[in-house]
């Protein structure tokens, strides 16, 4: 529980932290502070804006829309790395959610992930969000592809950790509105677990210190060299046995590993499905094991088919431990078997320490 910070103190706190801030004319005023109490606060939650290029988005943060009046957010954190303050106050961000999960926030009392919400705006167990969280509306388009930049991203880690540490908040004071609101989505393209541990890593050095990744990344490219049947009904993994770059050596030869923790990854995987019926799908997940034992699989995503080729990019994004290593799997969910025809990965590995 905590009394809000007044305006100069949030500037102050972000400027500290190595924000570039802009106050956006008349934020300071800025509020929906007559609809209902603003504080005491108890976090952060991170939001995707659902814009693409020609929207004034710092404009839309600050002033709504016709079906929500503004400040939609505390701040407006765009591409380019900067914080636009739009709303000192209540700002319409959060909505109702699940009371559950605001008391483990209160209490940084989680694991990896709060409780999962069982809540949303006007549900009859919700609570006011709007009233308990400051809020950061980042600049996306929330469709899942869409890339967050490393300056935004680092931009986002540390307005988020100069809030917490202006309160003695910890990084589990930090959720994504989809951990509040069941009805929520955002924000997609990063993991939350992951940016509470990149807050938790500012939190850790003096206030202004935490740079992000490092900037020289380690490439790997691999692929199939042939095609080959993918039975129906079972899991399987992709074995990798085109080798056009592997600086980070972990991807042994014809092997389905392509990363090892601890490490953080970027990239993609392009794949090429033919005799997928119209229709039916395959499915791609990553999947996370120790030695061959898997530990935890990942969101589904999905190739559909056509008729005749079907072809999709697999997003692929997390931060490994250590002791884990990541692989593909796919699911041929039709009948009958299809031909992998081309499997192409590509990513950008940050090995950690």
């Amino acid at each position: 529980m905590a009394t809000p910070l007044t305006a100069d103190r949030l500037v102050a706190a972000l400027k500290a932290e190595g924000c570039a801030v802009h106050e956006v004319g008349g934020w300071r005023t800025n509020n929906r502070n007559h609809k209902g109490p603003w504080g005491p606060v108890h976090g952060v939650i991170i939001h995707h804006t659902v814009t693409g290029p020609g929207t004034d988005v710092v404009e839309l943060i600050y002033h709504g829309h016709s079906a929500l009046p503004g400040p939609l957010a505390t701040g407006c954190i765009t591409k380019d790395g900067v914080v636009h303050l739009t709303g000192n106050g209540r700002a319409n961000h959060a909505g109702g959610g699940d009371g559950d999960v605001l008391n483990a926030v209160i209490r940084e009392s989680y694991g990896t992930y709060p409780p999962a919400t069982h809540e949303h705006d006007g549900s009859a167990g919700s609570v006011d969000g709007n009233a308990r969280f400051y809020g950061w509306e980042c600049e996306n388009k929330g469709d899942g592809k869409d890339p967050w930049p490393e300056v935004q991203y680092v931009a986002m880690v540390k307005a988020t950790a100069a809030v917490c540490r202006a309160h003695g908040w910890g990084p589990k004071s930090t959720i994504g509105h989809l951990e509040w609101s069941d009805w929520k989505v955002d924000p997609r393209g990063f993991d939350m677990a992951d940016f509470r541990r990149d807050v938790a890593d500012a939190l850790a050095r003096p206030a202004g210190r935490w740079k992000g990744e490092d900037p020289m990344p380690q490439y790997v490219n691999l692929g199939v060299a042939r095609q080959y049947q993918l039975a129906p009904g079972a899991w399987d993994s992709i074995e990798f046995t085109s080798e056009w770059a592997d600086e980070t050596g972990d991807h042994a030869s014809g092997g389905s590993v392509f990363a090892r923790g601890p490490a953080r990854f970027g990239g993609s995987l392009g794949l090429h499905i033919d005799g997928l019926p119209a229709g039916a799908v395959v499915q791609a997940r990553m999947s996370e094991y120790e030695g061959d034992q898997l530990r935890a699989d990942h969101p589904i995503h999905e190739v559909v088919g056509t008729g005749g080729g079907s072809f999709a990019v697999v997003p692929l994004t997390k931060r490994l431990a250590s002791g884990r290593s990541m692989r593909v799997r796919l699911l041929n969910q039709s009948a009958a078997p299809v031909t992998v025809a081309s499997a192409v990965l590509t990513v950008l590995v940050w090995k950690e320490t």
